[in-house]
């Protein structure tokens, strides 16, 4: 079994990889794939954090037991949804970038734009 310091390491590893990615890449493509990154370890974050043993599914019977909480759940399948559709969205842009560019270069394309 993994120890919980050492997963909140691994999370907190996979958002900055992200986070560095977004900063650090100049091709498009690869700050998509870096805003995806860094958008999985914000969701595994809300996942460790919502995370605590002991706890049953909420399942409707007459015993009083520490049930876990199911709203989390819910924020972090619409987050998974709605990051999703951002980058397809974002997708579409860079499609519609490259038709009129011959690279996804950020630098070129701003070179192009001024000119």
């Amino acid at each position: 079994m993994v120890s919980a310091p050492l997963l909140e390491a691994c999370v907190f590893a996979t958002v900055l990889l992200g986070f560095f990615g977004l900063l650090l890449k100049s091709n498009l493509m690869m700050k998509i794939i870096s805003m995806d990154v860094m958008s999985t370890g914000v969701v595994a974050t809300y996942v460790l954090v919502a995370a605590r043993g002991g706890l049953l599914t909420p399942i409707a019977t007459s015993a009083d037991r520490a049930y876990a909480d199911p709203v989390p759940q819910a924020v972090i399948l619409t987050a998974i949804v709605i990051g999703f559709s951002i980058q397809a969205l974002m997708l579409v842009g860079v499609m519609k970038l490259a038709r009129d560019n011959p690279t996804l270069e950020t630098s070129e394309i701003e070179k192009n734009i001024t000119s």
